[in-house]
């Protein structure tokens, strides 16, 4: 992979493979469609109490590298807090 590889877009069959994956994911887990999005407010809501924490930017993703289903959650720090 070079450093180029980085910027060029996807192919539009790439991007529909993808979105295919997680749908087919969403459905053998017995998740609804819009499971990510749900948990994503919920966070939100639980840590908007807490200050040290960036609950704007908070995001959540079903992820699979082909052999492992992965639920990914990222709740960024605060700037400026230590």
């Amino acid at each position: 992979m070079s450093i180029f590889d980085l910027f060029r877009r996807k192919k539009s069959s790439e991007v529909a493979k993808e979105r295919l994956m997680m749908v087919l994911s969403y459905e053998r887990k017995g998740l609804p469609p819009n499971f990510a999005d749900v948990l994503q407010e919920d966070l939100i809501k639980v840590f908007s109490k807490y200050p040290q924490f960036d609950s704007k930017r908070i995001e959540v993703e079903l992820k699979n590298d082909g052999e492992v289903d992965q639920l990914w959650i990222s709740i960024p720090f605060a700037r400026g807090r230590n």
